[in-house]
């Protein structure tokens, strides 16, 4: 046990003495460092106002969504507005019509899903094919810098 207290002091000692050596050749050294370079213009100075900032929308990201919801404009949302995306794509599903939706319904779509999906027809999905199930996305605005 002593002769594992005397290799860590012992280590010790040499890492010690190793810093100070380091920061002693470090002082010893003299940087010089070379001027720094004179200021460059990026933009000629015109000595007017800066450009004008393009437009943004107005409307915030709660507005929008706000404004999607309320399907007739009248400044609020009913239930039935807040129901509307989710009964469309219910019906969607709902191929027998009868406000239900069984498993069958469900698994016929997803099946479907799969297969048009499943281009090269191994029976399995190929990330490229995997990325092909994903719901559309809606086209940004032309004029946003999101």
């Amino acid at each position: 046990m002593l002769r594992f207290f005397a290799g860590v002091g012992s280590a010790l000692l040499l890492i010690t003495a190793g810093f100070f050596t380091w920061k002693g050749i470090a002082q010893d050294e003299e940087t010089v460092l070379p001027p720094p370079p004179p200021p460059e213009s990026s933009a000629p100075d015109t000595g007017g106002p800066p450009p004008t900032p393009p437009a943004s929308d107005a409307q915030t990201r709660e507005e929008r969504r706000f404004d999607r919801a309320d399907r007739d404009d009248d400044g609020r949302i009913t239930l039935e507005e807040l129901y509307h995306p989710r009964r469309s794509a219910f019906a969607r599903l709902d191929r027998d019509r009868d406000g239900r939706l069984s498993f069958e319904e469900w698994a016929v779509r997803t099946s479907d899903k799969f297969t048009d999906a499943n281009t090269n027809r191994d029976d399995f999905l190929s990330p490229e094919e995997f990325a092909s199930t994903a719901p559309p996305r809606r086209p940004r605005a032309q004029n946003c810098a999101c």
